[in-house]
């Protein structure tokens, strides 16, 4: 964000007054109807409203979803420290699809947008597709980054005004006036309501850019502060998607098909018309969806229908997947995403270690199974999902209903779990399909466990292969190959519906995490590959780091050992960026790295630079007998800066058992063309036993702030896995581990 351009503005909004700021860093128009429309490269503005003050008290609008994460206290917080207002004396919204709530990190400009939807475009051979871009969005460990400026520039314009219309009110220097606990305070120590002020307020023009409170006067950020939706979700009371009931609603469900992607030949639903509550079955997409008067009777009738499926478009075994990733890297036609120094010549003069490494397919598996409530009258479409993109669900829902886009309203509720699989759609164009058929009527579908477990967008299936050498104690080059599945491509497919033309090539997330990292390696080659179209992938928690930081994190370890060198010293040896080697450091104390352990006990190591954070881990491991378990983990973050220290640690606790999960039990695999894994039973995630002490220790380099959802996923399967070679001599380069050995 080079410029800055705020606008403020007080609008009459039921009773109250809306206080609104937009950090604006976008070339071209936003679409808001208050912005000039040209195609010249200049600076918009657009009113963004965050704070709505209103008889009953202050609600701040959050324009990210909350999804176990925080993010939406957090967010609010930023709001209430310039407002000069408790957080718990506030209420917090998420905000309506609009594009004024644009995640500028990741949709830092609309040209931006343009390059990546004509890049699609010419690949996809279709001239429309600038209406599926959809800025709004939860994800990539972004939302405070995005927050960090706009919200507090917010809270402080609208303190300005509040100070503006007390001073009017009373007749008094604004400049004698003070705010305090949600107060304007007069020269005389009287304090009035914020709640007082509305009518006063209405009519003053709030400052172009106020001044932010300095660090050190925070009474509220950089401190741990307690959980907005803590009560609700400990009562019982936070509603989820699954939880929305409306007057005379309908219950359905899908039954899929198990060849993802593939459509319906014919259906026969004469069986189910014997289910007590069963109304009809209507075929949309790759499925059907199954309507009753409650959820179980769907179900129950979803059982006894029969159905001709298509064929499936991919390999119809795990094995032909992993082959056609070795085979892509085999015909060597990759890209070079890095290349420094001589690498060939390198390895020409030593001995070379090799390895290939071999990671596969991950279901999200959110603890709350997709599901979606809508309902058209009238020309008006409604729809209740916890949606990470609401402006998708948006475009989505009037394009299925023929209705404009200004007709449809989505109301996003809280969510159990997202980790990128409620980035998709496809759950909810289920509910606006049925919403469709039943006009009038509210019809909430429910997707089983199986359905959900077995058509994910799934964390893409990859392999690396690494050639490397050391020379006299040293990492002197490395040569890695990378292969995967295109999540444009495949994400193309889904938007778009362009299931034939979608050519696959090469996105970013094909190399995330191995061609950003400090590490100061004197000849160094990334080849990125990608193979033919496979299963559906989709964002995953960590996108391509999880993978690709197992292959050169392990890559580095093997040649430490290789090397005859420490491998926390060997990382360290190789890393001149201060933040890194501070949180190797700070690992390498709180696992007591140097001191001797117990018989049957070993330390791994693993470091990265996740989506810009400096991490580190060190696990512990046992062994007794053929079982291993997890003694402990230690995780050290550079966050730059540490807005709420409690929720900062529950994250990386968070983050870094996702991690372990999928390295120890995760896979999806493929037979006759479909996924096998259909539940918990047969996908495992850790059982509390198998759960670790995780200690975590925070850094504030205070540079710049990261995001920390997703930092301590990727680092957890490369240092589980150092840490089981160094306890057995077993190098496992084959995800999941538990197909290689047992835990306890």
């Amino acid at each position: 964000m080079n410029r800055k351009t705020f606008i403020y503005t007080s609008l009459s909004f039921a009773g109250g007054l809306t206080i609104g700021g937009y950090y604006l860093a976008r070339p071209e128009p936003n679409s808001n109807p208050l912005s000039a429309s040209t195609d010249k490269d200049e600076d918009e503005v657009a009113i963004t409203p965050y704070i709505l003050i209103d008889s009953s008290g202050v609600t701040i609008i959050a324009p990210r979803a909350e999804m176990g994460q925080g993010i939406q206290g957090t967010l609010a917080v930023l709001v209430a420290e310039e407002l000069d207002i408790a957080i718990s004396d506030i209420n917090v919204i998420h905000g309506p699809p609009s594009e004024v709530y644009a995640n500028n990190i990741l949709y830092p400009s609309k040209s931006t947008i343009r390059r990546m939807v004509n890049r699609i475009k010419n690949r996809v051979g279709i001239e429309t597709v600038h209406a599926n871009s959809h800025p709004q969005l939860t994800g990539a460990q972004s939302s405070t980054i995005d927050g960090f400026v706009k919200m507090r520039k917010a809270g402080a314009a609208a303190r300005a005004v509040l100070i503006q219309a007390a001073a009017k009110k009373f007749d008094v220097n604004p400049e004698l006036l003070s705010t305090e606990n949600g107060n304007v305070v007069l020269p005389n120590d009287n304090t009035i309501p914020y709640t007082s002020l509305i009518d006063d307020a209405q009519d003053i023009q709030p400052p172009i850019d106020p001044p932010l409170k300095p660090r050190a006067k925070w009474k509220q950020l950089g401190r741990s502060q307690p959980r907005v939706d803590m009560v609700s979700k400990c009562t019982g009371t936070a509603e989820f998607g699954i939880d929305i009931r409306l007057p005379d609603m309908l219950f359905a469900t899908v039954k899929l098909n198990p060849h993802i992607g593939a459509g319906v030949k014919h259906f026969d639903d004469s069986k189910a018309k014997a289910i007590p509550g069963y109304i009809k079955a209507i075929s949309r997409n790759d499925g059907i969806i199954v309507i009753a008067t409650n959820t179980w009777y769907a179900m129950q009738a979803a059982k006894k229908i029969e159905v001709e499926w298509e064929d499936a478009p991919y390999p119809a075994t795990s094995a032909a997947h992993r082959m056609a990733l070795l085979q892509a890297i085999d015909e060597n036609k990759g890209t070079q995403r890095r290349n420094i120094g001589d690498v060939d010549t390198a390895l020409a003069k030593t001995d070379v270690i090799e390895g290939t490494y071999h990671v596969p397919y991950l279901a999200h598996a959110t603890m709350e199974p997709q599901n979606a409530v809508a309902c058209l009258s009238d020309g008006q479409l409604d729809i209740w999902a916890g949606s990470q993109q609401p402006g998708k669900a948006q475009y989505v829902g009037a394009e299925i209903a023929g209705v404009s886009r200004e007709s449809v309203n989505v109301h996003v509720t809280y969510m159990g779990g997202g980790f990128g699989r409620r980035l998709e759609s496809d759950f909810i164009s289920m509910a606006v399909h049925a919403a469709v058929e039943m006009e009038g009527t509210p019809v909430k579908v429910t997707w089983s466990r199986e359905s959900d477990m077995t058509h994910d967008a799934y964390r893409p299936i990859a392999t690396g292969r690494f050639r490397g050498s050391v020379v006299k104690g040293k990492l002197d080059a490395l040569y890695l190959d990378v292969c995967s599945p295109s999540l444009v491509s495949s994400s193309a497919r889904r938007i778009y519906g362009t299931v034939n033309e979608v050519s696959e090539f090469l996105d970013t997330a094909s190399t995330m995490g191995t061609i950003k990292q400090p590490y100061q390696i004197t000849n160094y080659r990334v080849i990125a590959h990608t193979s033919q179209r496979l299963l559906p992938v989709g964002w995953y928690r960590g996108v391509g780091e999880t993978q690709n930081i197992f292959f050169l994190d392990s890559a580095i370890d093997e040649l430490s050992y290789a090397a005859g060198v420490d491998p926390l010293k060997m990382r360290l040896s190789l890393l001149d960026h201060e933040p890194s080697r501070s949180v190797l450091e700070s690992v390498a104390v709180m696992s007591n790295w140097n001191s001797p352990l117990p018989e049957g006990h070993a330390r791994g190591v693993a470091f990265a630079l996740s989506s810009g954070a400096s991490t580190a881990q060190v696990i512990e491991v046992s062994r007794k007998n053929d079982w291993i378990h997890i003694e402990r983990v230690f995780a050290a973050i550079d966050v730059g800066i540490a807005l709420d220290p409690m929720n900062i640690e529950a994250q990386i606790r968070s983050s870094v058992l996702f991690g372990l999960c999928g390295a120890m039990h995760g896979e999806i695999t493929v037979k006759n063309g479909k996924v096998e894994q259909t539940n918990f039973n047969d996908y495992q995630i850790l059982r509390m036993n198998q759960v670790p002490t995780i200690d975590v220790k925070i850094h504030e380099s205070g540079s710049k702030l990261f995001g920390v959802g997703e930092s301590g996923t990727p680092t957890g399967p490369p240092a589980l896995g150092n840490a089981i070679f160094a306890l057995t001599g077993n190098r496992i380069r084959k995800l999941p581990f538990s197909k290689s050995i047992n835990f306890v």
